[in-house]
């Protein structure tokens, strides 16, 4: 049996219909929403603090001095006492942000998501290593308390870097 060749066309595809450009006109859904939520933002007030952001001084702080007390009181890790430089490193990192946060820098809150989202990862894999019911909460409340508290200092920090309003005071801390 012998092979019947065809003869192929050599023409070009059918053209395609052009589309045509997007109408950046219209606004998306997405873009709408998050213009609706930036119009409901201001900036904070010179003695506003929201309760959010007093929840992450206070823990700052108390976890800070916290170090530093159970240092002074002679607490030790796995048996040995920790240096000293490590402490007070580690409290003036968080004594540091807590401060900051007080007088509503940018750079702080920043600093104290850092630390945090950190800290809720590590928690999130320290349930890989729970050993027994407790750990699995500790772990748990740790990630659900810790990514509430930075998922509310988000909107905290667009107040903060807002442009203050014609007249009132200086937006760059």
């Amino acid at each position: 049996m012998g092979r019947r060749s065809r003869k192929r066309s050599i023409a070009a595809p059918p053209a395609r219909p052009r589309r045509a450009a997007p109408d950046r006109s219209r606004v998306s859904r997405s873009e709408a929403r998050d213009a609706a939520v930036r119009a409901q933002l201001r900036p904070l007030a010179d003695d506003e603090r929201p309760v959010s952001l007093l929840i992450a001084i206070v823990l700052c702080a108390l976890l800070g001095v916290g170090n530093l007390v159970a240092y002074a009181a002679g607490q030790e890790v796995d048996g040995e006492r920790p240096a000293f430089f490590g402490i007070a490193l580690l409290s003036g990192l968080l004594l540091a942000p807590a401060a900051g946060m007080w007088a509503k820098r940018y750079w702080a809150v920043l600093g104290f998501q850092a630390i945090l989202g950190i800290t809720v990862i590590l928690a999130a894999l320290a349930l890989l290593l729970s050993g027994n019911v407790a750990a699995v909460v500790v772990s748990v409340v740790m990630v659900g308390l810790g990514g509430w508290l930075f998922w509310k200092l988000v909107r905290i920090l667009a107040r903060i870097q807002m442009p203050a309003p014609p007249g009132g005071r200086d937006p760059i801390r």
